[in-house]
This record gives structure tokens, C-alpha cells and sequence, in this order.
């Protein structure tokens, strides 16, 4: 284990399951400390608990992303337990299926609250304090329906991801010379308990059938990519958005 100050500091959200979950041992096995945080109590506590049982550091808080008192009271929390935050990773997001006639008001609001003004309000409130030291990795999960229409549904995921995709890009260029790095991770499709619900359907069949690949992502070839950005062997990467998609921009 790294000494206390020279060992990344990461927090992680939406890290009680899927790519978080995988994300979080990936940077804890790299020898990171890591702070597990989500509004799924009993999995990112479990999640916490495992990581130490194995001799990581790592901590569990409760955080809704789009509460912004509530990042400054974990942020503050976690770095008063681990240490000053060097890694921060925003993976928390929902999705939804609702086209651009059938989406709600409600449904669109609670998802770009959720996958954009969550991101934005991590990148504020944890880049300025990296900016203050001058070193800092920031990692925005996007999705391939950040870049392209995809099926023509999920009108406001498509938004939301999209704008992670160039909030992303003027943040990279707001710390450039600063020492922060801001990129973002544009995964395809991925077994997580978010699409659990397709499997055996015809729409994981076109789901396959359109990835080059043929296959869905394992959350821990997700994570291996995040563990790239979050060090400094990316150092030279910033304002990138990089695809882990089985070949899906590709066509």
C-alpha cells in the first residue's frame, strides 16, 4: 500500500453495483483509496466493507448526485477520513426508454438532474479543490448515445449523455494548465443490473447483432479503462472522449 500521501485518493459514484462497483475494486486493487457512494445503503456499504476485508482503504457514504450540499458534505467527509481526493470518477446515472413524444416532464427533469447536473456538480465542487493542488484526474461516464442516435428512444439519456460528452471537453480546456485532467468513458452496452431486464429479448438480440464484436462489455473492461484515465500513465490525455463500445462508433 501506497503511504498516505502519495497513494490516489477516488471517489467514485453510483459504486454500489456495475461499472461503479467494478471500478472501485479496479482502483482499490491499483492501490488507491476509495470512497464507495451511492443511495443504495446496503450494497455500497457491503461494497466498503469487502474492499477493507481484502486490506484496501475505502469507505462508503450515502450521495445523491444532484444535491449540492450533499457533495460538499461527503467531499469534505471523505477527504477528512482518506485523504485529499486525486481521482474522481462520475459514473452515476439512470436510464430510460421514453422517446422524444412519450417522455415526460418528470422524466426527463429527474434524468438530466441525475446524469448532467450531477456530473457538473462533482466537477465543481471536487475539480476546484484539485485545481487548488494542482493535480487531479476527472473521469465523466458518457455512453456511445452520447455520440449517436442509437434507436431513436431515450431521448433524454441521449441528452444527458451528450452534454457529459462536451461539458467534459470545456472543462478540460477551464484547467488545462492547471494540472486537472477531465475526460470522458463512452461504454456500449455492458452486463449490468441496468440492462438485466433485456436478456433473452429481442432487443439484446439487435443489441448484438448491431455490436461489431458480438457481445456485451464486462463491467471490469470498463473499469480497466477508468484505471488508465485515472492515472498519470493518460498524463498527457485531456478533454478526450474515449469509447469502449466493441466496435459500435465504428460502423
Amino acid at each position: 500500500m501506497a503511504d498516505r500521501q502519495d497513494r490516489p485518493v477516488a471517489l467514485i459514484t453510483g459504486a454500489a453495483r456495475g461499472i461503479g462497483a467494478a471500478c472501485a475494486r479496479r482502483l482499490a486493487a491499483d492501490g488507491a483509496a476509495v470512497a464507495v457512494t451511492d443511495v443504495i445503503d446496503d450494497e455500497g456499504r457491503a461494497l466498503a466493507d469487502e474492499l477493507e476485508r481484502d486490506g484496501r482503504q475505502a469507505t462508503y457514504r450515502r450521495l445523491d448526485v444532484t444535491d449540492e450540499d450533499a457533495w460538499t458534505r461527503v467531499v469534505d467527509e471523505v477527504e477528512a477520513a482518506l485523504g485529499p481526493l486525486t481521482v474522481l470518477v462520475n459514473n452515476a446515472g439512470i436510464g430510460t426508454l421514453e422517446d422524444v413524444e412519450s417522455e415526460t416532464r418528470e422524466g426527463w427533469e429527474r434524468t438530466i438532474a441525475i446524469n448532467q447536473t450531477g456530473v457538473w456538480l462533482g466537477m465543481k465542487l471536487v475539480g476546484s479543490r484539485m485545481r487548488e493542488r494542482g493535480k487531479g484526474s476527472i473521469i465523466n461516464v458518457s455512453s456511445i448515445f452520447g455520440a449517436v442516435g442509437g434507436f431513436g428512444g431515450s431521448i433524454a439519456y441521449h441528452a444527458s449523455k451528450g452534454a457529459v460528452r462536451l461539458m467534459t471537453k470545456s472543462a478540460a480546456l477551464h484547467w488545462a494548465t492547471s494540472g486537472v485532467r477531465v475526460n470522458s468513458l463512452h461504454p456500449g452496452f455492458v452486463e449490468t443490473p441496468m440492462i438485466e431486464s433485456l436478456k433473452g429479448t429481442p432487443a439484446e438480440e439487435q443489441i448484438l447483432a448491431m455490436t461489431p464484436m458480438g457481445r456485451l462489455a464486462r463491467p471490469e473492461e470498463i473499469a480497466s479503462v477508468i484505471s488508465f484515465l485515472a492515472r498519470d500513465d493518460s498524463s498527457y490525455m485531456t478533454g478526450s472522449e474515449v469509447y469502449v463500445d466493441g466496435g459500435w462508433i465504428a460502423r
